[in-house]
């Protein structure tokens, strides 16, 4: 029987277990964007994952949505990144750098030169950022133009090459939780009535050749995605995902990806987690429903065949070993839930954490 304990071989990368590190924003970063020394400790203590995936990683200056997050578009960062993926590698893990873009989700106080939050269409999402300010309202992102659309992807294929450059295994595109690519899949925030909006086929474009151009760059077997079907973080609105992921999956699975890397975020999501693994014909990570943070029940999903991996997020924050104690069956620490920023975090792995 195949149990999380088993190591994997991830698209020729070999892991050392079936356990991922789910990205969760840490607002760590030093001058410039770039990792610290703390970064690289914080990942090191983690690295008896299978796989670790870091905290979203913005490609470009205006992909920011928080304050201290990391960037991969400088050498300083790059530089920055290579004593993390040093450290872990010391440690024998494996680390994949997740690319993400905020898009409308953000602030002009985040943005330097005077620049303002982008998005698919000019839509403001509802709520608050929190700043160096304190939290401030969304504002109206400005609409990129289909020019902009292609400089943003030829943005994250630099990145990617950035992140190889800075040792990363791989990079995982942050397509989930109402960000930037999340934006042009979802209806209501992607209005558009080109190319890159409209039918199903329209709101999937930016996803599809951004995970195209990516991988033709760094190759497919260092390439996954995460996706949150359904998910109304971030002011989205998916009614009726099953049709939008299903195109999706559809239209990526010939480039052979390492990962689809699924959140869900209740229970009844699985019936869509099962239908999109069928059409995935490679590796699923699942960070699973759950009623708070995922739990060592998690595990079975392995065994049972829903997935190929687990991601965990909080119970990792409070448990850098955690591999070894789901093995020994606990003790485990509990994550200090106060450390979120804002709102109801139900299973959700990637929000502003401060701390560890």
């Amino acid at each position: 029987m195949t149990t999380a304990f088993d190591p994997f071989d991830l698209a020729g990368t070999q892991l050392a277990n079936r356990i991922a590190l789910a990205p969760m924003t840490r607002n760590r970063a030093g001058e410039g964007g770039a990792p610290t020394e703390l970064t690289a400790e914080y990942y090191a203590q983690r690295a008896s994952a299978g796989l670790v995936i870091t905290e979203g990683v913005q490609p470009s200056v205006v992909g920011q949505g928080y304050p201290s997050t990391p960037g991969l578009h400088s050498q300083e960062q790059i530089a920055g990144w290579r004593r993390v993926t040093d450290a872990v590698h010391a440690k024998g893990g494996t680390i994949f750098a997740q690319l993400m873009h905020a898009g409308r989700i953000g602030h002009p106080v985040l943005l330097p030169d005077g620049l303002t939050p982008v998005g698919a269409s000019p839509v403001a999402a509802a709520g608050q950022v929190f700043t160096q300010e304190g939290p401030k309202d969304f504002v109206t992102p400005r609409e990129l133009t289909g020019a902009e659309v292609r400089a943003t992807i030829a943005d994250f294929v630099t990145a990617a090459r950035n992140a190889v450059d800075a040792g990363f295994d791989g990079v995982e595109l942050h397509g989930a939780n109402g960000y930037l690519i999340h934006q042009f899949l979802a209806p209501n925030s992607n209005l558009r009535t080109d190319e890159w909006g409209g039918s199903v086929e329209g709101r999937i474009r930016f996803a599809v050749e951004t995970v195209r151009a990516v991988a033709a760059e760094i190759g497919a077997a260092r390439t996954g995605i995460r996706i949150s079907p359904g998910n109304p973080f971030n002011d989205i609105d998916e009614p009726a995902p099953a049709a939008t992921y299903s195109a999706l999956v559809q239209a990526i699975e010939p480039v052979g990806l390492a990962y689809l890397h699924i959140l869900e975020g209740k229970a009844d999501d699985r019936e869509l987690t099962a239908t999109l693994s069928k059409e995935f014909n490679g590796t699923v990570v699942l960070n699973p429903a759950s009623d708070g943070s995922t739990g060592p029940e998690a595990l079975a999903l392995v065994e049972q065949g829903v997935a190929d991996v687990i991601s965990y997020g909080a119970l990792f924050l409070a448990n850098p070993d955690l591999p070894e104690r789901l093995r020994a069956g606990g003790p485990f620490n509990t994550a200090d839930r106060d450390t979120f920023y804002g709102g109801d975090h139900r299973g959700y792995t990637d929000y502003p954490v401060l701390g560890a």
